[in-house]
């Protein structure tokens, strides 16, 4: 199960003996499996700052949950939903999302603790959203990539109505350079090919008699060739239209036949790089053309790539798989760090100063969440008067209870099930 509940509950005497008295009510029992987790000493700051603060930080944490949620789905579609390969990739710090949260040390190098908590958490929305607004930009370029391959593509297949004929037909199957006569391709459901056979010829003046040929067929229709006068090329697409014999717009060009065979081997050319490459996205090789590498993305490369040391080594990726791994890391840690800046507010708002509180990580097992919730309730009712659970629909100013339940010790949810596979 990958939710976890981040309470945290005051010091008794000491701090450890508050964890003791929560891992043993709940760990022993195996309604959940516990961590400590550690959030340093930050700095306080004055009642009103906190108070506010508090608001702000749910606010944020909603909004980088959510880019977090973006960058992993995205990664699910460029990668086509290939579960476990998606899953390959979304790593915090070079390790799997679980070991990061459960092993959580706070990133002093990132997020300063001599700072104030304000500035602290400005840090980290600056940071997100200039993933958030780099991430529209990519998606746009890469599905707009993506949308004029996958138009290119399905001109090659489908009806023959509507697909390209530069790979079906020749040079040879048209009269071409004639002042006066001209090829049309026509498609003819197979049903009405004996139909065809029998009135072609007098659909209207001016048709070269036994001039029809079968050129290509799919499951539906075939594309017959016929050859008349100019003069008779409207007339014959009236009275062809109304046989339910469909004349197609084509004339043969070589040298724009060549140029869309040209594209389409380059395309085709792409995706087997890309293969090579990534091995599951259809499209990295256009990918090449959205790379905009910038020094900060090379030092948090540089970083992973030095978490990674020691790792299987794993196929070299296209540039946006590389990037969404790459921020969807920053991102995801940036939102554990939000998850304690939350925790400390609202610990030192409830339990007051000087701080002493202990920040604990609970895995519920998913058979006991009811029983579970309980037990946490009876530990720790005494810490609120009323002794009850409070709906999120109430307003308490300081406390913020942003769409979840207020209970008697802090509580916030970490859930690491990030993907929503169709």
């Amino acid at each position: 199960m990958t939710e976890f509940w981040l309470i945290s509950a005051p010091g008794e005497k000491n701090c450890q003996q508050t964890w003791d008295k929560m891992n043993t009510a709940t760990a022993q029992t195996n309604l959940s499996t516990n961590h400590k987790f550690n959030i340093p000493e930050l700095k306080v700051g004055t009642l009103d700052i906190l108070v506010g603060l508090s608001d702000e930080l749910a606010k944020l944490d909603s909004f980088v949950e959510s880019v977090v949620r973006k960058v992993a789905q995205y990664m699910a579609d460029v990668l086509e939903d290939s579960r476990d390969k998606v899953q390959e990739n979304l790593l915090a710090n070079g390790v799997d999302l679980v070991t990061y949260v459960t092993r959580f040390h706070w990133d002093m190098a990132k997020y300063p603790i001599k700072q104030s908590l304000k500035n602290i958490s400005e840090i980290m929305s600056k940071q997100v959203s200039q993933i958030d607004n780099d991430l529209k930009a990519r998606a746009s370029a890469y599905n707009s990539l993506k949308g004029n391959l996958q138009s290119l593509e399905r001109k090659n297949v489908g009806s023959l109505l509507t697909r390209s004929l530069a790979d079906i037909v020749k040079k040879e199957d048209f009269v071409l350079d004639s002042e006066y006569l001209i090829t049309l391709l026509v498609v003819v459901p197979k049903t009405s090919y004996p139909d065809w056979e029998k009135t072609y010829e007098t659909l209207s003046e001016m048709v070269v008699p036994r001039s029809t040929k079968l050129l290509f067929e799919d499951q539906d229709s075939g594309l017959f060739s016929v050859t008349l006068f100019r003069k008779a090329i409207d007339d014959f697409k009236h009275k062809a239209r109304e046989n339910k014999f469909m004349v197609r717009d084509f004339q043969y060009n070589e040298e724009e036949m060549k140029a869309d065979k040209e594209e389409m081997t380059r395309l085709s050319t792409d995706k087997k790089k890309q293969f090579v490459c990534v091995q599951l996205s259809k499209f990295d090789s256009l990918l090449n053309i959205i790379k905009s590498s910038t020094m900060l993305l090379m030092k948090r490369e540089k970083k992973i790539s030095n978490d990674n040391n020691g790792q299987s080594a794993s196929a070299p990726q296209g540039p946006l798989v590389r990037w969404l791994k790459v921020n969807f890391s920053e991102a995801f840690i940036a939102w554990i760090h939000i998850k304690a800046l939350r925790v400390f507010t609202e610990s030192v708002l409830r339990y007051g100063l000087p701080v002493n509180f202990q920040a604990m990580l609970l895995q519920p097992n998913r058979r006991n969440m009811k029983k579970l919730r309980e037990v946490l309730q009876d530990l720790y009712k005494h810490l609120d008067s009323s002794g009850t659970v409070i709906d999120a629909s109430m307003d308490i100013p300081g406390l913020n209870l942003s769409q979840q339940e207020y209970y008697p010790y802090v509580y916030y949810k970490i859930d690491c099930n990030l993907l929503d596979f169709k």
